[in-house]
């Protein structure tokens, strides 16, 4: 079922107002990672693999301190993997902050003021008839 105009007028109002108000969010979310640095990758990996092996060998001696080891080289490698590198970091930054247009100075109402305000106005119309 398509939207009507005024949905579709008030879904674009939605994300422009998103788009100044959320620029670190819009960045996050856009999926503008830059090019993937598969150094931190295959250390990460390696990273994991070992703490993985180093878990079960904890297991096997019956030593808890290996196995908590091995699993902080573990969470380590995959944090390693996930995270992006300080250049992804650094273009995404510049991305966004060429992009992100000043807040206009006028006092603005929230989104659910406006709809509250709609609201109310309906209900009064039609209390009139």
């Amino acid at each position: 079922m398509p939207l009507s105009e005024q949905e579709q007028r008030l879904l674009e109002e939605m994300e422009r107002s998103l788009y100044q108000n959320d620029a670190d969010f819009v960045a996050t979310v856009s999926g503008r990672r830059g090019r993937p640095n598969y150094t931190q990758i295959v250390l990460g990996s390696l990273l994991a693999i070992a703490g993985v092996a180093t878990l079960v060998a904890g297991v096997i001696v019956q030593l808890p301190i290996v196995g908590v080891i091995g699993f902080a080289l573990m969470l380590a490698g995959v944090l390693l993997v996930l995270t992006p590198g300080k250049a992804a970091q650094a273009d995404a930054t510049a991305s966004t902050s060429g992009s992100a247009r000043p807040a206009p100075q006028r006092k603005r109402s929230s989104f659910m003021d406006t709809i509250n305000e709609r609201w109310e106005r309906r209900q009064d119309g039609d209390q009139g008839r």
